[in-house]
């Protein structure tokens, strides 16, 4: 479980999640907004640059909060992975050279959840935790195949309108009891589900 360096193009680690589908695949969708960016990278200088340093990502975990700002609801997307599997995923994706993480945050959550959906990214946001993603299974709970990538975790309150956009085949909010159900866990790949563990249990909506 697009996330997703600062180098250039999207998704977010490890999952995409089995979350992902191939590179090209990936940057296809979104070449037309960001192919001017600074930095951007083609599929062949990616994949050289995977192999040779570790990449910069964002995980963010959307929820709903109540009017005490307690976390109601975590929001996860559907997606299929390279493998054709259908999993549930976080939103995630790169860090682009010269883009501030607040920036990264903020043009992921809408590119995967619509205009609409008013995440509330503060002005200097503080992640919950930093997954190390390893191509090889077994270094930490978190793994990519593709790469080794370093994601910093946010917690985002929405409080918009969810539209799910890019490659996210659909958009859900479920419990803190239900995200942490052995069956939306097996959902999920590549450690997003322990992510959503560790995000409760920051918030002190662990089951």
């Amino acid at each position: 479980m697009e996330r997703h360096a600062a180098v250039a193009n999207l998704p977010g680690p490890g999952i995409h999640h089995r979350r992902r589908r191939p590179v090209a695949q990936y940057d296809r969708a979104v070449t037309e907004i960001t192919e001017t960016a600074p930095g951007w990278l083609s599929p062949e200088e990616l994949e050289l640059t995977r192999a040779r340093m570790p990449i910069l990502y964002v995980d963010a975990v959307p929820v709903r909060v109540d009017s005490s700002g307690m976390v109601t609801h975590v929001g996860l997307l559907l997606r299929i992975g390279a493998d054709g599997t259908i999993t549930r995923a976080l939103v995630s994706g790169r860090v682009l050279y010269h883009e501030r993480v607040r920036d990264a945050l903020i043009r992921h959550l809408e590119k995967d959840l619509g205009p609409t959906a008013l995440p509330n990214v503060p002005a200097s946001p503080q992640p919950f935790t930093v997954a190390e993603y390893f191509p090889t299974p077994g270094i930490t709970p978190f793994h990519d195949p593709r790469q080794h990538a370093v994601s910093l975790a946010y917690i985002v309150p929405v409080a918009g309108e969810c539209r799910p956009r890019q490659d996210a085949l659909d958009f859900a909010w479920f419990t803190p009891e239900e995200a942490v159900s052995p069956m939306v866990q097996q959902e999920m790949a590549g450690g997003q589900g322990i992510l959503v563990k560790q995000a409760l249990a920051h918030v002190g909506r662990l089951p």
